[in-house]
């Protein structure tokens, strides 16, 4: 790890976090010199760790159309296959699907990471030979024994029953207590363990006598380690949930552990408390991303299934703030199901059957609004087919979609759902802070953004992630100003990256005004951000209203006094597979040959638009973690003129 990304990470830490990172290094250091094995976490009991009740909830959701889907997936692992972060694993036999070697194998580069050292001295950051340590932690997750295990519980598959004790086998021969990197992070521990407490609790007595004993004592070593390295302050975002979500499940079914109480009692707390802080009154996510949302609420999700379960559920309020995202989502989600691609997504999650999830927050929506019987009014209707529709009962959806108007205040979003000049439209402007707590960790530099639907097909989108530790210059752009559709001032993103999930400029987004228009339907909404205001001495303020044609956006530089006109870039980012053909004063916008927009600009400068191309000047946009494909890129560069610049979206 270089020593210029611990100064920019001590830059975001207060006095009281680097006392505690000082005493968590102590504890680090400690560690390494003890010689644990899986011994010290052997267990008297014999009893299996399980929820109960979750089984016949499994049952009771299945419809034949959701076994049919659990019973593919299962037969994708029985094939040797995995797929996840847009890579296929390397398919193994499957008389040998799960050799020592495939729990540290990287798909992209072929190579293995060591396996024998202490999980805290694997430097995993700046690693750029062996690659990027997501796609080992996804593998080591044991997701994809959620599948062989509905199998076994819906079908009794022998097949299956034995590839899930192969892999629990190897996966404990292969990764012995606190060494190598299926240790070194606690949202990897704790979504391992709630992987092996599904199967478990669905799978019982079926599992072999040694995989019980062997699922006893892994349990048993991620408690200890959960609870001894817990995340806090600047890291305590959805990974303090996955942390809180292991240790809470582990402790209700594993009641006979040491201290098994305390530790619950714990968990719980931490759980209630999280989830009045990682999602906002009006159902917003704390962390500026639908997609970590929906992973945050569907750990929330499961913790609460199990509490009920078990007879201790968390608190009533976290069924509220669950509540309340589902309504965000439904709010923000196109007629697919789909949402915006707004910050990070490294498609996270807690039960899959591990098939890439286009519309992954809607189905955490439909779940929530399942397990709490809640009206399913605006849910898109949609085949149901995930594991977790199985065990919530989620609702097929249907009736009408929403519309009209509505502004988040706490998250900074405003959705307009309407129907303008015989289209149907979605647009979602982003006036929000950038992330969460002091490095904002997944936000991305996007203040004013805005994103269209025009009936159903995505027109002007977000960029999306791309890559996480292994995307170098690429991470930053997707992160940056200039790939979001805003407008940037000479050259310079918003908020000033210090690294891949850090930042030491943070621009401020504020909504100026909302009028509704009434009965006219003449919206009008203005927003502003001062992240130029430090070092250009200028405010960002976008204005966007509706006529009976489509939309009006101007942008405009507010400056604190009289200067030169500064050099800015107003750029709207198209879908990949969105058509831009030049026309006078704009670009016509077509999909398929299917007329959908005209966007014109009416100011004296420069205007391109270019899909794919050199980094920094190109378009690009990634429909899912690690993958990009080039897209149109609309760019319009010139000095800000003092009336702004004017773009009219005419709707075809």
């Amino acid at each position: 790890m270089s020593l210029a990304w611990y100064l920019k990470r001590l830059s975001n830490m207060s006095p009281a976090e680097i006392a505690h990172r000082v005493v968590e290094q102590a504890k680090r250091s400690a560690s390494r010199q003890k010689a644990y094995g899986w011994a010290a976490f052997a267990s008297d009991s014999a009893k299996i760790p399980s929820i109960p009740g979750l089984a016949a909830a499994l049952v009771r959701g299945a419809s034949a159309e959701r076994r049919t889907a659990i019973a593919e997936a299962s037969a994708r692992v029985l094939a040797g296959e995995f797929s996840a972060l847009g890579m296929d694993w390397p398919r193994r036999p499957a008389e040998a699907l799960f050799p020592p070697s495939v729990w540290s194998l990287d798909p992209v580069t072929g190579k293995a990471w060591r396996n024998d050292q202490f999980c805290f001295d694997i430097a995993y950051r700046h690693e750029r030979e062996l690659g990027d340590i997501k796609y080992v932690w996804e593998f080591n997750r044991l997701q994809f024994l959620q599948p062989l295990a509905a199998q076994v519980a819906l079908a009794d598959d022998p097949q299956a029953l034995k590839a899930l004790n192969d892999a629990i086998g190897s996966w404990h021969g292969a990764n012995p207590p606190f060494r190598g990197l299926g240790w070194n992070s606690g949202i990897e521990v704790g979504l391992r363990a709630a992987s092996l407490i599904v199967v478990t609790s669905l799978c019982g007595e079926k599992l072999s006598v040694e995989s019980q004993r062997q699922i006893r004592e892994i349990l048993a070593a991620s408690l200890y380690w959960l609870t001894r390295f817990p995340s806090g302050f600047s890291s305590a975002n959805n990974h303090l949930i996955a942390e809180a979500v292991g240790e809470f499940l582990i402790c209700l079914s594993m009641p006979w552990a040491p201290n098994a109480e305390r530790h619950r009692v714990h968990a719980a707390q931490v759980l209630e408390v999280e989830s009045q802080k990682q999602i906002f009154a009006d159902g917003a996510p704390a962390e500026q991303s639908p997609t970590y949302g929906a992973f945050s609420a569907e750990m929330l999700l499961i913790a609460d299934l199990a509490g009920r379960l078990a007879g201790a559920p968390l608190k009533p309020d976290v069924e509220r703030q669950l509540k309340a995202f589902a309504a965000f989502v439904l709010w923000l989600s196109n007629v697919d199901g789909s949402t915006p691609a707004i910050g990070d997504d490294d498609e996270g999650r807690v039960l899959t059957l591990c098939a890439h999830e286009k519309t992954y927050a809607d189905s955490v929506a439909a779940a929530i609004l399942g397990m709490y019987g809640a009206s399913a009014e605006g849910l898109v209707e949609k085949p149901r087919l995930e594991l977790r529709d199985a065990l919530f009962s989620s609702p097929a959806g249907g009736g009408e979609p929403l519309s009209g108007a509505r502004t988040f205040a706490n998250g900074g979003y405003t959705v307009v759902q309407e129907s303008r000049a015989a289209r149907r439209a979605r647009l979602v402007i982003d006036h929000g802070p950038l992330g969460y707590l002091a490095i904002a960790a997944h936000g991305h530099a996007d203040a004013n953004a805005l994103t269209l639907t025009i009936d159903g097909h995505d027109v002007i989108v977000d960029p999306g992630t791309y890559l996480y530790h292994s995307g170098g210059e690429w991470r930053d752009w997707f992160r940056g100003t200039r790939s979001h559709s805003t407008v940037t001032v000479n050259g310079a993103d918003q908020s000033i990256i210090s690294g891949p999930f850090n930042w030491s400029h943070k621009a401020n987004g504020k909504l100026e005004l909302f009028e509704d228009g009434g009965a006219s339907g003449a919206w009008r909404l203005q927003a502003s951000h001062d992240g130029y205001k430090g070092r250009f001495g200028v405010t960002h303020v976008r204005t966007l209203e509706a006529d009976e044609r489509g939309y009006v956006v101007v942008d405009r530089l507010d400056a604190a006094s009289a200067g030169s006109e500064p050099e800015v870039e107003v750029v709207f980012q198209l879908a990949a597979d969105i058509e831009a053909l030049a026309i006078e004063g704009g670009y016509r916008l077509s999909k398929q040959g299917v007329f959908l927009a005209d966007l014109l600009l009416d100011a004296a400068g420069g205007v391109s638009v270019t899909s794919g191309g050199a980094l920094g000047e190109g378009g690009w946009v990634s429909p899912q973690f690690g993958v990009k494909t080039p897209a149109p890129r609309i760019s319009w560069r010139g000095r800000m003129p003092k009336t702004g610049v004017r773009t009219l979206v005419r709707l075809g």
